[in-house]
Order: structure tokens, then sequence, then C-alpha cells
């Protein structure tokens, strides 16, 4: 009963703050004021405000309130545990995973100084002596090349 007449003169509070702001030729947020005073009469006529004042001093509903955190609680730790659990099962595997395959593979392939190491000495392609830079990049174009007769 309090709580249904706590929200008429909050409504009747609200109409008359709209009733002033219309006066002063403000009727766009007189429209607001208005709109925003008339939900809590709505929530009382539709019986909601009469419905959570039961919920909200029945103990029966926050012992309910209590056993669904406690759900939640359960269903949060063992979700964690799964996880913690995932990620130590896999060891160097997950390590692995989670490296590159081919790290000098992200590197730009223009230029000799793009190149993260120099390679192993081998014998040159193409038969020209190659001292590792441009020259030794030619040659594998040269092959290509010739491979497909051009």
């Amino acid at each position: 009963m309090i709580a249904e007449t706590v929200c008429s003169a909050v409504s009747a509070a609200g109409l008359g703050i709209a009733v002033v702001t219309a006066y002063r030729k403000r009727f766009l947020s007189a429209a607001r004021i208005a709109a925003y005073s008339l939900v809590p009469v709505g929530l009382v006529m539709t019986g909601v405000v009469g419905w959570l004042t039961d919920t909200a001093l029945s103990p029966t509903a926050w012992a309910g309130f209590g056993v669904l955190g406690a759900a939640w609680l359960l269903f949060a730790g063992t979700r964690a545990v799964e996880r913690r659990r995932a990620g130590a099962g896999r060891g160097a595997t997950g390590r692995a995973e989670r490296e590159a395959v081919a790290p000098a593979a992200s590197a730009p392939s223009l230029g000799g100084a793009a190149r993260p190491a120099a390679r192993p000495a081998a014998a040159p392609r193409g038969g020209a002596a190659s001292s590792g830079g441009a020259a030794e990049d030619f040659s594998d174009i040269e092959a290509i090349l010739k491979k497909h007769g051009i």
C-alpha cells in the first residue's frame, strides 16, 4: 500500500513539473517529463510494484537468489578449472602451436639485408660464384626462368 502511494506522489510531482515546463514554452521537455512521470503510475496499475515489494520482502525469494548465486559460482569455478587443466595438458605442444611455423617467412624478401641469416655455404646455383647478396637472388630467378623456357 505504501509503495503505491509513493509512486502516485512521484507521478503527481512529475506532472506538476511538466506543467511548469510547458508554461515556460518548453513543450518538448514538458512532454518528456510527463512521459517519465506516468511510468510509476503505470507500474502500480499493472501490479509490477506489488510483485516487486512482495519479492523484496520475502525471505524465500532472497534464499532463491542465494541459490542462484551459488549455482553461478559453481559453473564459473568448473569452467576456470577446465581451462586451467586444458592449458596445462598441452605442455610443449601448446607452445609449439603458438610459435610461427616459419619465423623467417614473415620477413620481407626484397634485398639481402632483409634476410635474417646468411645461407650456409653450398655449391652456388647457376654456376656463378655468389657472395650471398643480390647475385644469389638473381640466380634463383634465372633458374626459375630457365625452367619455364623464358
